[in-house]
């Protein structure tokens, strides 16, 4: 598939973002989403056609590897980049109803369409919340599917259809181990930085509202 709409999107977002959310889309660009082009599709390309048991009982390989593997790491990890994208799509459709509103009434209504304030603001922390919420999940479900974040070398294996318990070998487990964990701590990087951006707004937000309220009270 062409990951250029991901892209583009990210690009888009960029324009609105500031300062810890323009290092997110870096990080999320060049270190999860060209990692996976270049490096992990091709590490996981062929793991079904390299899982091999040590017998050649009809359908208890396939078993097998649907039981340690009943979805693909790389399936999971196009998801997750692909879901934790598009709470993106929030801000930038606000933008857009943003200056759309101001075109219908063909008048100034703001300082600037990309402004992160008010309305924008609001929707802007509803995404940094959906996408902190979005890899905390893909990173639970990742560890709950796979019991951990590693790859065996040797696994046994006795559902049927096989005869008895037999042992399975996964190609390549220490290189897919290395990325595994490379691609886990840039997620959990990629939720600091929200986290740090979530908080930095809110503080930045409270400190501009403190004085305007504490004069409105006075007066």
């Amino acid at each position: 598939m062409s990951w250029g709409f991901l892209r583009d999107l990210l690009s888009g977002v960029n324009k609105y973002s500031i300062g810890i959310g323009r290092i997110w889309v870096a990080v999320v660009f060049i270190f999860r989403l060209l990692v996976y082009i270049v490096a992990t599709e091709n590490i996981w390309k062929y793991e079904h056609d390299e899982f091999e048991c040590n017998i050649k009982q009809p359908g208890c390989e396939n078993v097998c590897f649907d039981h340690f593997f009943p979805v693909s790491h790389i399936s999971l990890w196009a998801l997750q980049l692909i879901m934790v994208s598009t709470p993106s799509l929030l801000v930038v459709f606000h933008v857009a109803y943003r200056e759309k509103r101001e075109k219908h009434h063909n008048q100034k209504l703001y300082k600037s369409p990309g402004e992160i304030d008010g309305g924008l603001l609001c929707t802007y922390l509803i995404s940094l919340i959906l996408k902190m919420g979005l890899e905390i999940v893909f990173l639970v479900l990742f560890y709950k599917l796979y019991n951990g974040f590693k790859v065996p070398r040797l696994v046994k294996c006795d559902i049927r259809p096989c005869p008895n318990t037999v042992d399975c070998f996964i190609s390549k487990p220490t290189e897919k181990m290395i990325f595994l964990y490379f691609l886990v701590a840039t997620s959990c990087l990629c939720i600091v930085l929200n986290l740090s951006e979530l908080s930095y707004l809110i503080f930045k937000y409270s400190i501009k509202c403190y004085p305007k309220r504490y004069i409105k009270k006075c007066q």
